[in-house]
């Protein structure tokens, strides 16, 4: 077949199908055109999921007559105008392929008014190639965009779409994605003329939280620290959930660039990381975040449907995101968290039984507590001898706020020591929180002291590509601040002479072949650390005490200021929560107080 120039039509169809992919993909290019239009008031219309009709509304800036029909032109925005613009995209929708593609497969009807204008007007579109007319309309000032019957004319594409349940279920999700980044816009969904949700234009803190909590859950938000940072040209700001409130899949975790919501191979490795020192296993964390980066930064041109986008500096990226998350789960211990850990099940479940005595006598255990008991004295004036007598007290006391975890009472079992503070009762697993004690201290020593090396008897020789013999050779320096002495033979040989003496029994070979691929892939990788964490961390889960041994009150007490000053306290080394706190209300409805 010879080279010709294809209809206008079909070349609007291919174009439908890089960015149309579904119902959800209508309205997503329909609300990143209200809000790049300035609309403080966003309402989605949605019928049958979105194959019978999608309806939005805007009081944004609306059209101009002269205007309307280049609106439905391929290659027609008013977003840019030059390749100056075009390297720093500050709009959401910028292409000017979303109108014409939505036309050219569905019936769709583009109605707008500016504000300096007494009347609106209107333009049709059909997928054929007739010239569009427009007409008059009633109208408030603003942008409607009505579209009915979407794939009509392409059977082949509308018999691929789900049910109307699922095909709505991804409209809510664009909409929720959408709502999360644009706080100041009010939005209003609903499906089959039935109320969906209705938010209000959030603009302070309080409300941003409110806005989250309705979209996320208020568990998410009772569970989130804020985090406020900028360093090297950005800035992070949003909400992480602590470890406790991990997921079974990656459902909730939202990242904005820009206020662009992305879906980043490079973000989400960062993130992972962050958490990978207080994450159980196979669980995923939950976060809203917004990056601030300067737009000739990042390219978000990078997919049609501008869901990726590639960063000039990805290194200083996903480091500026590791580093500052990292940081931010570092405090999580008691006293320095918004919302103390909660019981996993309901205490309406639980039932209490209660037996005249007293606690069985304890013996003293080799703990390596002594140490932790000086550091406790010198950090806090207060004797622990009146610590124990404060928990003794059967009256009310006061306790100072630098004992959040407050005082223990006696152990459960061997296992869980009990204690109270001015919230109520707290419940901390000793072994859990032991572990972590320890963990830290062997890390903080490692990273004092320096990484000790061993110098490998007969070096390891690896074949690797041109590009991770570059790299390799490019990060020696790096190597070698993590233990490793690694020397360039050849143009894709690497060799291996000193490792750290940690991770001599490691599997050398597969270990660097994976940094080198981290390198290569995110610029960064913390593989290394990570497998000198996972051996500290196995050391101090056999040092820690250990269930069913008896703790005294000051060995007790002890652990819990240990645990007030120590980072991640809140989990053990394998994500699970060390403490919880039982209010006293909880309490009060659990024996039916106040009824």
């Amino acid at each position: 077949m010879s080279i010709q120039i294809l209809p206008s039509q079909l070349v609007n169809q291919i174009a439908a199908g890089e960015v149309i992919e579904r119902p959800a993909s209508v309205v997503k290019e329909l609300l990143e055109n209200s809000i790049d239009a300035g609309a403080q008031s966003i309402e989605v219309d949605i019928e049958q999921g979105g194959k019978q009709r999608i309806r939005v509304r805007d009081d944004g800036i609306g059209i101009s007559q002269a205007e309307l029909s280049l609106a439905l032109s391929r290659h027609a925005t008013s977003k840019i105008a030059s390749l100056e613009d075009l390297e720093q995209i500050s709009s959401l929708g910028f292409r000017g392929e979303a109108l014409p593609s939505i036309a050219s497969v569905s019936r769709l009807q583009l109605s707008s008014r500016p504000a300096s204008v007494d009347s609106g007007w209107s333009v049709h579109g059909d997928g054929s190639d007739q010239s569009l007319q427009t007409v008059p309309v009633a109208l408030m000032p603003g942008t409607t965009v009505d579209v009915k019957d979407l794939f009509f004319n392409t059977p082949a594409r509308r018999k691929f779409l789900r049910t109307e349940t699922t095909e709505f279920k991804y409209i809510e999700n664009v909409v929720r994605r959408i709502a999360l980044s644009c706080f100041p816009v009010a939005f209003k969904l609903q499906h089959n003329q039935r109320p969906v949700f209705h938010l209000q234009g959030a603009v302070s803190r309080e409300q941003h939280e409110r806005r989250v909590a309705d979209l996320c859950g208020k568990a998410f938000m009772e569970q989130a620290i804020h985090i406020q940072h900028a360093a090297a040209g950005l800035s992070l700001h949003g909400w992480v959930a602590q470890p406790t409130f991990s997921r079974s899949q990656a459902d909730l975790q939202f990242f904005y660039v820009n206020n662009r919501m992305v879906r980043d191979k490079l973000v989400t490795h960062a993130v992972r990381q962050a958490y990978q020192d207080v994450l159980f296993h196979g669980r995923h964390p939950a976060y809203v975040l917004f990056l601030e980066i300067d737009p000739i930064a990042v390219d978000v041109n990078a997919h049609p449907t501008k869901h990726e986008v590639r960063f000039r500096d990805s290194r200083l990226v996903h480091d500026y995101l590791f580093r500052t998350i990292h940081e931010a789960l570092a405090q999580l211990r008691p006293g320095n968290v918004q919302t103390p850990p909660q019981p996993a099940r309901s205490l309406d479940s639980l039932r209490v039984t209660t037996a005249a005595g007293s606690v069985p006598s304890q013996g003293r255990m080799s703990l390596g507590v002594q140490e932790q008991l000086s550091r406790y004295a010198a950090l806090h004036p207060q004797p622990l001898a009146e610590a124990s007598a404060l928990a003794d007290t059967a009256a009310t006391v006061a306790f100072p706020d630098e004992h959040p975890l407050g005082f223990a009472l006696a152990q459960l079992h061997g296992v869980y020591v009990l204690a109270q503070n001015s919230d109520g009762l707290v419940l901390v697993d000793m072994h859990a929180a032991h572990e972590r004690i320890t963990y830290e201290g062997l890390k903080a020593a490692e990273q004092g002291e320096g990484i000790r090396t061993q110098p490998l008897l007969v070096p390891i020789s690896l074949d690797v590509s041109q590009r991770e013999a570059e790299v390799c050779e490019q990060r020696q320096d790096w190597f070698a601040t993590l233990g490793f002495e690694i020397d360039r033979l050849g143009p894709e040989r690497v060799m291996v002479r000193e490792v750290p003496a940690l991770l001599r029994e490691a599997d050398i070979t597969a270990l660097v072949r994976d940094v080198l691929s981290d390198l290569l892939e995110h610029g960064s990788s913390q593989r290394i650390q990570d497998s000198i964490n996972e051996l500290l961390s196995t050391m101090a889960c056999h040092g820690s005490v250990r269930a069913n041994r008896r703790l005294t009150i000051d060995e007790m007490n002890a652990l819990l200021r240990e645990m007030e000053i120590t980072e991640r306290s809140g989990q053990c080394n394998h994500g699970r929560p060390t403490w919880v706190q039982v209010s006293l209300d909880e309490l009060d409805k659990l024996f039916q107080r106040g009824r």
